[in-house]
């Protein structure tokens, strides 16, 4: 399983507040270890690689999940406490 964090960056600059509390409840609970990679979705940066990836699925949001297991289609979570019962803690 290939877990991936997509927090944005806004165009002020400055990182999203809920990326930051989403963030906050990843250390807070011992889960960052479970992610592979964390991409920036910088919104002063089309082609930067959180926005790619967030064209890719389609996604609206930040912070977002992208949870990739071998045979089956990549799933995309918005929500945290989704992410964290349906994935984390299966």
């Amino acid at each position: 399983m290939r877990i991936t964090l997509v927090k944005k960056i806004l165009a002020d600059g400055s990182l999203c507040a809920k990326c930051n509390d989403v963030e906050q409840k990843l250390k807070e609970n011992d889960q960052g270890k479970y992610l592979d990679e964390i991409l920036i979705a910088d919104e002063r940066d089309a082609q930067s690689p959180g926005m790619q990836l967030a064209q890719r699925f389609n996604v609206q949001r930040a912070p977002f999940f992208v949870v990739e297991e071998e045979g089956k289609e990549p799933e995309v979570y918005t929500v945290y406490f989704k992410f964290v019962k349906e994935v984390l803690n299966r």
